[in-house]
């Protein structure tokens, strides 16, 4: 071989081994940035589950505070769980960036605290501590906590993006390197051949062999290449794979997404956005606001177009849970929506788009509405029942005593005349506070399981004369036997109620419907009706073809002296009593109702277990007695008044003021044949605790309880406990001798 020759091969084998060892070496780096792109997409994957967990644990806490349902406490206790492993797991993905390191174990504390003020919460809750959910939520840091937390994990998300742009543009440039390395092998290799074939025609056998060495490096290079390339589309298929997972979260989310250009063009909508919006990628959100009308949360106060929410993100402002609710000008119902905005910007810092999520908070701002209605509701009976205790004792006093007026004044016919007004007067008093208390649930009932077609029909024959002529009646009734556990008095009345208002919205006359039917409620009619539980139920149906209610009527239909009549033509208490007694009974009580088209009352009544009842026969009115009756009363006046009467109608009377002073006199020896006692008595104890301590002194004790208004001293779950004997105040003195003699029979 001439020198040459050597020059040329030594030059070319040093050129390839360069070639060799640089590709060798891209060829790890393409290995290393694969794998780096590989390790920050399961990050991302990571800050996104972290996210989502915080979000079931922030939801299902709010769920609980809403319906106080098991099921959100378990979903709580289940996220909960999860978000410690889930900080560490993400921690230890970040460990190779001390900046993301010490940024996460600053939202670690404060993702946990968060979660620990929404557990706290759940337990006062759970525990009905008023208190301190009101100091919980007076310090107000849920709300900073959680955003503080998603910002720090939007800042999480942010530099990992950023760091996945990188490494893939390395990644780009790596192989593009490698590439151009191997074609520039190649193109030496053959430039190595001519020089080689011009130099050295006479070594043949020298050329063949350097020909040969040539051959196998090449080999060994395409070799190498195809390695490379192999990584290369390991790691494209990789990235697609995360990709399709991304877009399949995208288009699987209950949430509305939107993706809109600087001019509010959509851009990518899924699949809830055009089903709960009718948004879809091309629309101009500019242009679909001429098919709504937009509201503030309130519902009242128009939103300005500078306040909608593709103009605000558009500007900058990014928010969260913005509260609006639209109306549709098609006649669809309206929507109570929940957004979130972040605007897009492009590598000079411009807004080139935005990112819009609605959350359909329909369904949930209705049972709140209902849940708050009802605590409404539920409150101002707790007020009537507390004012009807006194009210119905000087009732008693007067009623009692103008009855015994308007019998001794038979010769004084003027006289009489004035006792019979104020006793008129008691009496529509004593209707009063018992309306009342029906609404409050507070009336003492006595179900019983009763058939219910049979009583539709004989309050249907009842109605006839007291509607008049120009009301037409009809009644449509389910076939076969069909019992409702209800308190018959309280249903003819309710019916009777519901039907005088019917007469009075169809002034010109129409038609009264009464249908009965057996119904099921099940558990989508409950989540959306917050106080009914899901079951069979008996339904009546009260409807008229009157003038029908504004939606703000239904509203308000069922609180007491609310009317729509004029002055003096109504107490506007019928339907609140209607609805005490459906509550008390267990049921569910619906208005249906449009202006102009009429109105439908549904009662959704419990069933009866067994056979119905038959009513028992009026009593004859009881005459008095000889024995003694013991009467613990705290009212001086209604004390006085009882005692007299009882004495007139031949009893012998002790009394007591409270129960302290009654037990002294029992345990002291004094004789008597009945205790008649309020059952909210001062001195200790209430009139059954005193009845039962008695009662262990004297077994065989005869009790007949007293009272203006009923409490869970001898009421439970809205009807009088078994074996106990009720005459409520107000009464007269023909109801107090048939009880005092039906309690003496046992």
């Amino acid at each position: 071989m001439i020198p040459t020759q050597r020059v040329i091969l030594g030059a070319g084998l040093a050129i390839l081994l360069i070639i060799t060892a640089a590709s060798i070496g891209l060829d790890v780096k393409s290995r290393s940035d694969t794998a780096w792109i590989n390790h920050t997409v399961q990050v991302q994957k990571k800050i996104s589950d972290l996210r989502v967990l915080l979000r079931r644990a922030e939801s299902a806490a709010r769920g609980y505070e809403i319906y106080r349902s098991a099921a959100f406490s378990e979903e709580f206790q289940a996220a909960h769980a999860q978000i410690a492993p889930a900080l560490a797991d993400l921690k230890r993905g970040v460990r190779d960036n001390p900046d993301q390191v010490m940024l996460l174990e600053g939202t670690e504390s404060l993702a946990l605290r968060r979660v620990e003020i929404a557990a706290e919460a759940m337990r006062l809750r759970a525990a009905n501590d008023e208190a301190g959910i009101a100091a919980l939520q007076g310090k107000a840091e849920g709300r900073g906590l959680m955003d503080t937390v998603m910002g720090n994990l939007d800042r999480l998300s942010e530099e990992e993006e950023r760091l996945l742009a990188a490494r893939s543009q390395d990644s780009r440039r790596t192989s593009i390197v490698l590439l151009g390395i191997d074609v520039a092998g190649a193109l030496v290799i053959l430039l190595l051949l001519v020089m080689v074939m011009r130099e050295s025609q006479r070594a043949q056998t020298a050329l063949k062999s350097t020909l040969m060495e040539a051959t196998a490096a090449k080999a060994q290079l395409e070799a190498a290449v195809a390695e490379g390339t192999e990584h290369l589309v390991t790691a494209h298929d990789e990235l697609r794979l995360s990709i399709n997972v991304l877009q399949s979260t995208f288009r699987s989310m209950a949430e509305a997404v939107l993706v809109i250009d600087a001019e509010g063009t959509v851009l990518l909508s899924n699949p809830a956005a055009e089903r709960m919006l009718l948004h879809r990628a091309g629309m101009n959100l500019r242009n679909l606001r001429a098919l709504s009308d937009v509201f503030h949360g309130d519902g009242v106060t128009p939103l300005r177009t500078d306040e909608l929410p593709s103009v605000r993100v558009l500007r900058g402002d990014q928010f969260e849970d913005l509260e609006m609710i639209v109306r549709p000008h098609s006649g669809n119902s309206p929507r109570h929506l929940m957004i979130s905005g972040r605007p897009m910007l492009d590598g000079q810092g411009r807004i080139s788009g935005a990112v819009l999520v609605y959350h359909d908070a329909t369904t949930s701002r209705e049972t709140e509405r209902q849940l708050h209605q009802s605590q409404k509701l539920d409150a101002i009976g707790k007020l009537t029942g507390g004012v009807a205790h006194d009210f119905n004792n000087m009732l008693t006093v007067i009623s009692g005593n103008t009855e015994t007026l308007v019998a001794e004044l038979k010769q004084q016919p003027e006289l009489q005349r004035v006792a019979r007004l104020i006793d008129d007067a008691a009496e529509r008093c004593a209707e009063l506070i018992q309306h009342l208390l029906a609404f409050a649930r507070r009336q003492p009932l006595q179900p019983r399981d009763v058939e219910i077609n049979a009583a539709i029909s004989d309050i249907a024959k009842l109605l006839r004369p007291t509607l008049g002529e120009q009301i037409q009646i009809e009644t449509v009734l389910q076939q076969g036997p069909m019992t409702a556990h209800i308190d018959p008095s309280r249903l003819t009345n309710a019916v009777l109620n519901m039907a005088i208002n019917a007469r009075d919205a169809m002034p010109n006359g129409g038609k009264l419907l009464l249908e009965t039917h057996r119904v099921v409620l099940d558990e989508a009619y409950a989540q959306a009706n917050a106080d009914v539980r899901p079951g069979a139920y008996v339904m009546l149906a009260v409807s008229d073809s009157g003038t029908g209610m504004s939606a703000d009527t239904q509203q308000m239909a069922f609180e007491p002296f609310f009317t729509t009549k004029e002055v003096g033509k109504g107490s506007g208490l019928g339907l609140s009593m209607v609805y005490g007694f459906v509550k008390q009974s267990g049921g569910h009580i619906k208005i249906y109702s449009e202006e102009g088209h009429g109105t439908t009352i549904k009662l959704y009544l419990p069933p009866g277990e067994g056979a119905s009842e038959v009513a028992a026969s009026v009593a004859p009115q009881a005459e008095g007695g000889a024995e003694t009756i013991f009467v613990v009363e705290d009212d001086p006046l209604v004390r006085s008044f009882v005692t007299a009467q009882l004495q007139s109608l031949g009893y012998q009377t002790i009394a007591a003021p409270d129960s302290k002073v009654a037990l002294e006199l029992i345990e002291a020896g004094q004789e008597f044949d009945l205790l008649f006692t309020d059952v909210v008595i001062p001195g200790g104890m209430s009139g059954r605790e005193l009845a039962d301590k008695v009662a262990t002194l004297r077994p065989g004790l005869k009790v007949l309880y007293t009272s203006g208004y009923t409490d869970n001293a001898i009421v439970h779950h809205g009807k009088l406990d078994d074996g106990v004997l009720l005459l409520t105040k107000p009464y007269r003195r023909n109801q107090l001798a048939e009880m005092i003699r039906k309690a003496l029979g046992g």
